[in-house]
């Protein structure tokens, strides 16, 4: 049974920083893409950023990039996102997502999510 534990939302003011970790287990972690989505309030579930299985290739949506910045630790089973220069329309659940791609389609696994909000 595929399980992911994210960790570390929280509230924040606008330029600040999170770290966000998504603990697995029940998978080979180290043999899959995993990604980081989130969703505001009245909005669909938006890509943030990817990893790939090794953990040396990152692909990140234009909101977010040179802000967020997503690794992978195959040893440790587990996902971060490192968020810096936060502003107020990120605020959203964060979610961890086993899978590849972009899209939300593409993703098999999902965490309960972690809320993260930033105050203007």
């Amino acid at each position: 049974q595929v399980q992911l534990k994210e960790s570390g939302g929280g509230l924040v003011q606008t330029g600040g920083s999170l770290r966000l970790s998504c603990v697995a287990s029940g998978l080979t972690f180290s043999s899959y893409s995993m990604a980081w989505f989130r969703q505001a309030p009245g909005k669909e579930r938006d890509f943030v950023a990817r990893v790939n299985w090794r953990g040396d290739s990152t692909t990140y949506a234009d909101s977010v990039k040179g802000r967020f910045t997503i690794s992978k630790d195959n040893a440790k089973n587990t996902v971060f996102l490192q968020m810096n220069s936060l502003r107020p329309e990120d605020t959203a659940v964060y979610y961890c997502a086993v899978g590849y791609g972009t899209t939300s389609g593409g993703y098999m696994y999902w965490g309960q999510g972690t809320q993260v909000t930033v105050s203007s």
